[in-house]
Protein backbone atom coordinates (compact mmCIF):
# COMPACT_ATOMS: atom_id res chain seq x y z
CA UNK A 1 0.00 0.00 0.00
CA UNK A 2 3.00 2.51 1.13
CA UNK A 3 4.13 1.74 -2.38
CA UNK A 4 1.17 2.49 -4.32
CA UNK A 5 0.57 5.79 -2.61
CA UNK A 6 4.52 6.75 -3.03
CA UNK A 7 3.50 5.93 -7.01
CA UNK A 8 0.80 8.25 -7.06
CA UNK A 9 2.40 11.19 -5.22
CA UNK A 10 5.48 10.75 -7.89
CA UNK A 11 2.67 11.22 -10.82
CA UNK A 12 1.02 13.72 -9.35
CA UNK A 13 4.55 15.54 -8.82
CA UNK A 14 5.48 14.81 -12.45
CA UNK A 15 1.80 17.05 -13.22
CA UNK A 16 2.94 19.66 -10.80
CA UNK A 17 6.13 20.11 -11.99
CA UNK A 18 4.65 20.80 -15.62
CA UNK A 19 2.35 22.72 -15.00
CA UNK A 20 4.63 24.94 -12.88
CA UNK A 21 6.75 25.59 -16.13
CA UNK A 22 3.65 27.79 -17.32
CA UNK A 23 1.81 29.51 -14.13
CA UNK A 24 0.50 31.78 -16.37
CA UNK A 25 -2.01 29.68 -18.48
CA UNK A 26 -3.69 27.89 -15.48
CA UNK A 27 -7.31 28.37 -14.54
CA UNK A 28 -7.52 29.15 -11.34
CA UNK A 29 -10.66 29.75 -8.96
CA UNK A 30 -11.42 30.98 -5.48
CA UNK A 31 -13.11 28.39 -3.05
CA UNK A 32 -13.15 31.18 -0.60
CA UNK A 33 -11.21 34.12 0.42
CA UNK A 34 -7.60 33.84 0.18
CA UNK A 35 -8.07 29.98 -0.22
CA UNK A 36 -7.32 29.19 -4.16
CA UNK A 37 -7.66 26.37 -6.31
CA UNK A 38 -6.65 25.61 -9.73
CA UNK A 39 -6.66 23.43 -12.53
CA UNK A 40 -3.39 21.61 -11.31
CA UNK A 41 -4.91 20.94 -7.80
CA UNK A 42 -7.68 19.00 -9.89
CA UNK A 43 -5.88 16.80 -12.05
CA UNK A 44 -3.13 15.63 -9.32
CA UNK A 45 -6.15 14.79 -6.90
CA UNK A 46 -7.41 12.60 -9.98
CA UNK A 47 -4.12 10.88 -11.14
CA UNK A 48 -3.75 10.01 -7.22
CA UNK A 49 -7.39 8.42 -6.97
CA UNK A 50 -7.21 7.18 -9.91
CA UNK A 51 -3.98 4.75 -9.36
CA UNK A 52 -5.26 3.84 -5.85
CA UNK A 53 -8.41 3.31 -6.38
CA UNK A 54 -7.18 0.70 -9.79
CA UNK A 55 -5.02 -0.88 -7.06
CA UNK A 56 -7.66 -0.53 -3.94
CA UNK A 57 -11.69 -0.54 -5.79
CA UNK A 58 -13.01 -1.47 -2.45
CA UNK A 59 -11.03 1.45 -0.35
CA UNK A 60 -12.85 4.98 0.20
CA UNK A 61 -11.01 8.26 -1.04
CA UNK A 62 -11.12 11.91 1.31
CA UNK A 63 -9.62 14.67 -1.04
CA UNK A 64 -9.47 18.21 -0.72
CA UNK A 65 -10.89 19.08 -4.37
CA UNK A 66 -13.35 15.93 -4.43
CA UNK A 67 -15.02 15.36 -0.75
CA UNK A 68 -15.68 11.89 0.62
CA UNK A 69 -16.34 8.99 -1.70
CA UNK A 70 -17.51 4.96 0.06
CA UNK A 71 -16.86 7.22 3.53
CA UNK A 72 -18.19 3.72 5.27
CA UNK A 73 -15.13 1.71 3.89
CA UNK A 74 -12.49 0.43 6.71
CA UNK A 75 -9.29 2.00 4.26
CA UNK A 76 -9.94 5.56 3.15
CA UNK A 77 -7.08 7.30 1.45
CA UNK A 78 -6.71 11.10 2.82
CA UNK A 79 -5.52 13.18 -0.11
CA UNK A 80 -4.02 16.81 -0.31
CA UNK A 81 -2.88 16.69 -4.47
CA UNK A 82 -1.37 20.15 -3.96
CA UNK A 83 -0.87 21.59 -0.10
CA UNK A 84 0.68 24.87 -0.25
CA UNK A 85 -1.11 26.46 -3.57
CA UNK A 86 -0.53 29.90 -2.95
CA UNK A 87 2.92 29.00 -2.60
CA UNK A 88 2.50 27.26 -5.96
CA UNK A 89 0.14 29.70 -7.58
CA UNK A 90 3.36 32.57 -6.68
CA UNK A 91 5.89 30.44 -7.81
CA UNK A 92 7.29 30.11 -4.37
CA UNK A 93 9.02 26.47 -3.97
CA UNK A 94 7.47 25.45 -0.75
CA UNK A 95 4.61 23.03 -1.78
CA UNK A 96 4.14 19.45 -1.51
CA UNK A 97 1.43 16.11 -1.80
CA UNK A 98 0.61 14.35 0.57
CA UNK A 99 -1.62 11.19 1.11
CA UNK A 100 -2.36 9.31 3.98
CA UNK A 101 -4.25 6.07 4.74
CA UNK A 102 -6.70 5.60 7.49
CA UNK A 103 -7.52 1.85 8.44
CA UNK A 104 -10.58 1.79 10.85
CA UNK A 105 -10.23 5.17 12.09
CA UNK A 106 -5.89 4.76 12.58
CA UNK A 107 -3.77 6.54 10.14
CA UNK A 108 -1.45 3.60 9.26
CA UNK A 109 0.45 5.00 5.98
CA UNK A 110 1.71 8.29 5.01
CA UNK A 111 3.32 9.59 2.11
CA UNK A 112 4.65 13.47 1.74
CA UNK A 113 6.50 14.54 -1.59
CA UNK A 114 8.04 17.17 -2.24
CA UNK A 115 8.47 17.41 -6.19
CA UNK A 116 10.62 20.49 -6.17
CA UNK A 117 13.45 19.18 -4.17
CA UNK A 118 12.40 15.24 -5.23
CA UNK A 119 12.16 14.73 -1.23
CA UNK A 120 9.90 11.45 -0.46
CA UNK A 121 9.07 11.33 3.59
CA UNK A 122 7.38 8.08 3.99
CA UNK A 123 5.83 6.18 7.13
CA UNK A 124 4.09 3.02 8.19
CA UNK A 125 2.77 2.32 11.90
CA UNK A 126 4.89 0.63 14.21
CA UNK A 127 8.04 0.69 11.71
CA UNK A 128 9.66 3.51 11.29
CA UNK A 129 9.15 7.21 9.53
CA UNK A 130 11.82 7.64 6.48
CA UNK A 131 13.62 10.47 4.40
CA UNK A 132 14.41 9.34 0.76
CA UNK A 133 14.69 5.69 2.49
CA UNK A 134 17.18 7.16 4.92
CA UNK A 135 15.86 6.56 8.73
CA UNK A 136 14.67 10.07 10.48
CA UNK A 137 13.99 10.60 14.08
CA UNK A 138 12.64 14.25 15.63
CA UNK A 139 15.41 16.46 16.59
CA UNK A 140 17.21 16.35 20.45
CA UNK A 141 16.97 20.26 21.38
CA UNK A 142 16.34 19.97 25.16
CA UNK A 143 15.24 23.67 25.54
CA UNK A 144 12.62 25.57 23.79
CA UNK A 145 14.61 28.84 23.85
CA UNK A 146 17.26 27.04 21.29
CA UNK A 147 14.55 25.23 19.08
CA UNK A 148 13.29 26.70 15.37
CA UNK A 149 9.39 26.69 15.58
CA UNK A 150 7.25 26.47 12.49
CA UNK A 151 3.57 27.42 12.34
CA UNK A 152 1.09 29.11 10.14
CA UNK A 153 -0.64 32.26 10.07
CA UNK A 154 -4.70 32.38 9.92
CA UNK A 155 -5.77 32.74 6.05
CA UNK A 156 -9.02 31.81 5.43
CA UNK A 157 -10.63 32.11 9.10
CA UNK A 158 -9.79 34.92 11.71
CA UNK A 159 -11.58 34.15 14.95
CA UNK A 160 -8.85 32.89 16.47
CA UNK A 161 -6.31 35.52 15.41
CA UNK A 162 -6.16 37.40 18.31
CA UNK A 163 -5.27 34.44 20.63
CA UNK A 164 -3.05 33.22 18.13
CA UNK A 165 -1.02 36.69 18.19
CA UNK A 166 -0.37 36.36 21.29
CA UNK A 167 1.08 32.91 21.60
CA UNK A 168 2.64 34.45 18.30
CA UNK A 169 4.59 36.73 20.63
CA UNK A 170 5.39 34.25 23.06
CA UNK A 171 7.13 31.86 20.60
CA UNK A 172 9.31 34.97 19.31
CA UNK A 173 10.48 35.62 22.69
CA UNK A 174 10.56 31.95 23.75
CA UNK A 175 12.24 30.32 20.75
CA UNK A 176 15.08 31.05 18.93
CA UNK A 177 13.16 31.64 15.82
CA UNK A 178 9.61 30.76 14.03
CA UNK A 179 9.07 29.84 10.56
CA UNK A 180 5.67 30.24 8.06
CA UNK A 181 6.77 28.48 5.12
CA UNK A 182 3.09 27.73 3.54
CA UNK A 183 2.50 24.09 3.60
CA UNK A 184 1.27 22.54 6.93
CA UNK A 185 2.02 19.00 5.65
CA UNK A 186 5.94 19.88 5.12
CA UNK A 187 6.08 21.60 8.35
CA UNK A 188 5.04 18.04 10.05
CA UNK A 189 7.39 16.62 7.57
CA UNK A 190 10.33 18.95 8.88
CA UNK A 191 9.65 18.26 12.68
CA UNK A 192 10.05 14.56 12.06
CA UNK A 193 13.48 14.82 9.89
CA UNK A 194 14.29 17.38 12.84
CA UNK A 195 14.80 20.72 10.70
CA UNK A 196 12.15 21.96 13.22
CA UNK A 197 11.92 21.12 16.51
CA UNK A 198 8.16 21.40 16.73
CA UNK A 199 4.92 22.99 14.97
CA UNK A 200 1.76 24.27 15.81
CA UNK A 201 -1.28 25.52 13.96
CA UNK A 202 -5.12 26.34 14.32
CA UNK A 203 -7.93 24.85 12.11
CA UNK A 204 -6.19 22.97 9.68
CA UNK A 205 -8.01 20.38 7.67
CA UNK A 206 -7.51 16.40 7.75
CA UNK A 207 -5.34 16.04 4.74
CA UNK A 208 -3.10 19.09 5.93
CA UNK A 209 -1.82 16.88 9.09
CA UNK A 210 -3.01 13.45 8.69
CA UNK A 211 0.19 11.99 6.84
CA UNK A 212 2.61 14.24 8.75
CA UNK A 213 1.12 13.49 12.35
CA UNK A 214 2.04 9.60 11.39
CA UNK A 215 5.38 10.92 10.23
CA UNK A 216 5.91 12.95 13.19
CA UNK A 217 5.31 10.13 15.59
CA UNK A 218 7.10 7.53 13.64
CA UNK A 219 10.08 9.72 14.01
CA UNK A 220 10.02 9.30 17.95
CA UNK A 221 7.84 13.00 18.29
CA UNK A 222 4.70 13.53 20.14
CA UNK A 223 1.14 14.92 18.39
CA UNK A 224 -2.00 16.50 20.02
CA UNK A 225 -4.45 18.79 19.63
CA UNK A 226 -4.26 21.98 22.12
CA UNK A 227 -6.24 20.28 25.01
CA UNK A 228 -2.74 17.32 25.15
CA UNK A 229 -5.66 15.08 23.43
CA UNK A 230 -5.46 12.96 19.96
CA UNK A 231 -8.47 15.00 18.70
CA UNK A 232 -6.53 16.55 16.28
CA UNK A 233 -7.98 15.32 13.16
CA UNK A 234 -11.16 16.50 14.49
CA UNK A 235 -10.49 19.97 15.69
CA UNK A 236 -7.68 20.74 13.25
CA UNK A 237 -5.68 22.21 15.68
CA UNK A 238 -2.50 20.71 16.33
CA UNK A 239 0.98 20.62 18.35
CA UNK A 240 4.02 18.44 17.10
CA UNK A 241 7.44 18.11 18.59
CA UNK A 242 9.81 16.45 19.99
CA UNK A 243 9.47 15.03 23.54
CA UNK A 244 12.09 17.27 25.35
CA UNK A 245 10.82 20.48 24.35
CA UNK A 246 6.94 19.59 24.07
CA UNK A 247 5.76 20.37 27.81
CA UNK A 248 7.16 23.97 27.76
CA UNK A 249 5.58 24.42 23.89
CA UNK A 250 2.45 23.57 24.71
CA UNK A 251 2.50 25.71 27.83
CA UNK A 252 2.57 28.50 25.71
CA UNK A 253 -0.15 27.76 23.79
CA UNK A 254 -2.57 26.93 26.46
CA UNK A 255 -2.09 29.95 28.34
CA UNK A 256 -3.14 31.84 24.76
CA UNK A 257 -6.34 29.92 24.06
CA UNK A 258 -9.35 31.21 23.64
CA UNK A 259 -12.50 29.64 25.63
CA UNK A 260 -13.60 28.55 22.46
CA UNK A 261 -9.98 26.34 21.64
CA UNK A 262 -10.17 25.10 25.90
CA UNK A 263 -13.84 23.38 24.97
CA UNK A 264 -13.26 21.88 21.87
Amino acid sequence: MLNTAVKAARQAGSIILRAAEDIDQLTIKNKSANDFVSEVDVASEEAIINILKTAYPTHGFLGEESGFSDKDADYIWIIDPLDGTTNFLHQFPQYCISIALMHKGDITHAVIYDPNRNDLFTATKGAGAYLNDKRIRVSKKAKLKESIIGTGFPFRDFTHLPCYLKMFEEMITGTSGLRRPGSAALDLAYVAAGWFDGFWEIGLSKWDIAAGALLVKEAGGIVSDFNEKQAWMKTGNIVAANAKIYGDFIKIIQKNMSEELKNQ
